[in-house]
């Protein structure tokens, strides 16, 4: 079977990075994954919390979007409490020269959501509360 279609294969490999560096680098997609873009009604408070949380235990986090009204993104991440370090920006601490941002994770409505919520949850878990294996 394919690597990362292993149960917990990208747990392992998210943890063995958070262990590696003491944090990763995490691309947030905005528009349907931290804002309700399409005014469907949708409210996405659980991930805004994830992402807090991966602030909280020292993560990079970036705002990783199509949306080109990024004061509006900057005001809306204020008004919700959302942390981030750049907006479609790469890590000052990154060598790339590809147009997509390099990251260890990405956190996307269109890409797994809910694997990636589940992955990166359980990580903030074991690194707040000290488990043994991280």
């Amino acid at each position: 079977m394919d690597k990362y279609l292993q149960p917990y294969s990208a747990f392992e490999r998210l943890r063995a990075e958070y262990k590696k560096h003491g944090s990763l680098i995490v691309a947030v997609d905005f528009d349907d994954t931290l804002y309700d873009f399409h005014k469907s009604g949708a409210t996405y408070y659980r991930v805004i919390e994830l992402v807090r949380e991966l602030k909280k235990i020292g993560c990079y986090i970036i705002i990783w979007t199509g949306n080109e009204d990024t004061s509006f993104i900057r005001r809306y991440c204020d008004k919700e409490g959302i942390y981030y370090d750049s907006i479609n920006e790469d890590a000052p601490y990154i060598k790339n020269t590809a147009r997509k941002v390099y990251a260890n994770v990405y956190i996307d409505d269109r890409a797994g959501l809910s694997q990636v919520y589940s992955d990166l949850t359980r990580l903030v878990n074991e690194v707040k509360y000290k488990d043994e294996t991280i």
